[in-house]
């Protein structure tokens, strides 16, 4: 079990999600995981995740429908 999980919530985030990311899986420490919940993104937000998903098992993507109104 991980000792620190990083919740990171995106939505429609494609032109930054891959800078997120990139800074969270190149931190000194570790032991950790990523769960990267997206918000029912309409932009190319789920392919780069699905990509760090195969460069980094740490990384566990959820998503689900938009919540917001």
């Amino acid at each position: 079990m991980p000792k620190i999980s990083v919740i990171v919530p995106v939505y429609n985030t494609a032109g930054y999600v891959k800078r997120c990311l990139d800074s969270i899986i190149n931190q000194t420490f570790k032991d950790i995981e990523i769960i990267v919940l997206n918000d029912g993104s309409t932009d190319h937000s789920e392919e780069i995740i699905q990509e760090y998903c195969k460069i980094d098992q740490r990384i566990k993507y959820l998503k689900h429908e938009n919540m917001g109104s």
